[in-house]
């Protein structure tokens, strides 16, 4: 029975081939696997290395790195000592290594490479508390993580009883890890899990699809956040083998290298593929792209279980033939379901994909809960788009007086690491944890998230606004990448917006419209005037308001490593406020609209 996350390896290891393949990775152009005895190895090895080397029972390691093998024999050799797991995203600032380095206190820092290895050096020699610095690469200088795993080997018989005692007495409820909010609106939080958080929650999620051993799943999501940490244990359970890309940037290659059945994303990635496709659709001749665009619109209409009847079903099968079979063949020929959370899912994503024999999944959770509360069922066929689907069993919610989402179960934190009265802001007297989430339960059954409560503002008439809903629907827009919806305690709402520079460069070439550089293309009339009309355009869709009646183009793509987007491509609000603060009051210090 799974009680510790370093029961997976026992569960595998009675449930499957000790040669079945469980992680893969692309190693020199090669993709090689690890099977399930080689898996259990590497990670009895780091154990007995890190007894070896002088850690016991509640000390902490950080990881700073990215997906890859590695990482999962660390963590099941850490989890089966009792040791605190401290995964840290590689792409932090450096303000931010300082504090997460300094408030978790780690006997040990592992890195992956040398660009983090030169970084984090420079901090640690200021905290003598961390005793090594390791690195998963090969680094001149550097202490290797090979040296842990040899000393585990040369040390096996000797503390083979010591591990096989500490494991025994490691209680689901103790401490497993500690993750470090992104900090989108201010200093970074540590998220205090424990064993039983994880693993109630990745066991409910294990029953939301009906994959198997048989199947192969992709991942490319930072395993540094429990999104994707809790998705990679719940899909070796499962006994699905896990490949890790390479990087963001080569993952429509890794799609097609390895042919997964599933994958977790969060929905910017997914809407950054649909507008992809739905461009070279632009660019097909006259014929096909009509085809094309029938096919999507017909795709756009889509309901799940032939609500759309006998006539419409025939279409599809058409469809599919000439449009919607090549959609998938993009992604590898075989995904099946793909997970979708972090962010709202735009409903039109979820059924073009549908349309496509291609699932998404959309899931709801914070890391304070394990993460998830909600999520969409394929195995039930408990699916309503637009939501985020039934709560997973155990876990019981009601809604607050003002609409936030309130939840209790096993899921739920031990807490904030060393900050008792945070803690207690959050999870109430009677145990009550406060999402911050504002949301409505469907059919009394579906949870459907509106917005975020600290997000939400006041215009200065008193009526309230719901910027993620806003912003969801003007990233429909293919000129638009990202924009931030501002106007607290102003007359109007209006906008900041990244453009997408790919897209707009593109339209200025067909449109012979010369620019020196994206400073000085989003100052051109033209393409003012072109961004007028799209915000017109999309206004309409909303209330009165709800409209965006000023916006400001900038001439920077937002993204983690600028500082603008957490690591999961949520907006970091705080950051884009500071950054273009200037800007904001402009465009509230111009004469006042009549609204």
């Amino acid at each position: 029975m799974v009680q510790r996350t370093f029961d997976i390896l026992e569960h595998i290891n009675r449930n499957y081939s000790s040669k079945h393949k469980v992680l893969g990775a692309k190693i020199n152009g090669q993709w090689i696997t690890t099977d399930i005895s080689q898996y259990i190895e590497y990670a009895d090895n780091i154990s007995y290395g890190l007894l070896d080397f002088g850690l016991k029972e509640g000390d902490k390691i950080v990881i700073i790195s990215n997906n890859r093998p590695e990482w999962n024999f660390m963590d099941m050799g850490m989890s089966a000592l009792g040791i605190v797991h401290v995964p840290v995203y590689p792409t932090l600032s450096n303000d931010d290594f300082t504090y997460i380095l300094h408030h978790s206190e780690p006997k040990i820092v592992m890195v992956s490479d040398k660009i983090i290895y030169e970084k984090i050096k420079l901090i640690v020699s200021k905290l003598p508390e961390i005793k090594a610095i390791y690195s998963f690469n090969q680094i001149q200088g550097a202490k290797n993580w090979i040296e842990i795993l040899e000393g585990g080997k040369e040390n096996a018989e000797k503390l083979r009883d010591e591990l096989r005692d500490i494991k025994s007495r490691i209680s689901p409820n103790q401490l497993s890890t500690i993750i470090y909010t992104s900090g989108t609106t201010g200093i970074p939080k540590g998220v205090m899990l424990s064993h039983n958080n994880l693993v109630s929650n990745f066991l409910q999620q294990t029953k939301n699809h009906t994959l198997d051993h048989h199947h192969i799943a992709l991942s490319f999501l930072p395993l540094s956040h429990i999104y994707e940490r809790s998705t990679n244990y719940h899909f070796q359970y499962k006994g699905l083998c896990v490949y890790y890309a390479e990087n963001m940037g080569a993952i429509l290659e890794n799609l097609k290298e390895i042919q997964p059945h599933i994958f977790s994303t969060v929905p910017r990635l997914l809407e950054r593929i649909y507008d992809g496709i739905i461009g070279k659709g632009k660019d097909l001749p006259y014929i096909k792209k009509l085809l094309f665009f029938w096919a999507v619109n017909l795709g756009l209409k889509f309901q799940r279980n032939n609500e759309n009847g006998w006539f419409y079903s025939q279409k599809l099968k058409l469809a599919d033939k000439i449009i919607f079979k090549r959609w998938r063949e993009a992604l590898g020929g075989n995904v099946k379901i793909i997970v979708s959370g972090g962010a709202a899912l735009q409903t039109r994503i979820a059924r073009i994909f549908g349309a496509a024999e291609i699932t998404i999944l959309e899931a709801y959770g914070l890391t304070e809960t394990s993460p998830g509360i909600a999520v969409n069922n394929q195995a039930t066929n408990e699916i309503m788009y637009g939501t985020v689907g039934p709560l997973l069993p155990g876990i019981d919610l009601k809604f607050a007086d003002d609409g936030e989402i309130l939840c209790k179960g096993p899921n739920v934190m031990l807490g904030y690491y060393k900050e008792p009265e945070l803690t207690h802001e959050v999870i109430d007297e009677d145990g009550w944890f406060h999402t911050g989430d504002i949301g409505v339960l469907i059919e009394n059954k579906y949870l459907k998230i509106t917005d975020r409560k600290k997000e939400m503002f006041k215009l200065s008439s008193g009526k309230y606004i719901a910027p993620q809903v806003i912003e969801n629907k003007f990233k429909e827009s293919f000129f638009i990448e990202q924009l931030l919806v501002v106007g607290e305690n102003e007359k109007f709402a209006s906008a900041i917006i990244s453009p997408n520079f790919t897209f707009l460069h593109n339209w200025c070439s067909i449109h012979h419209i010369q620019f020196h550089d994206n400073s000085d293309l989003i100052k051109n009339l033209k393409v003012i005037e072109r961004y007028q009309k799209e915000v017109n355009g999309l206004n309409k869709s909303l209330g009165l308001t709800e409209q965006i009646k000023r916006f400001r183009l900038v001439g920077e793509e937002w993204s983690p490593l600028t500082g603008e987007l957490s690591p999961t491509l949520k907006l970091k609000r705080k950051y884009i406020f500071d950054k273009y603060k200037e800007l904001i009051e402009d465009i509230f210090s111009k004469a006042p609209l009549e609204v």
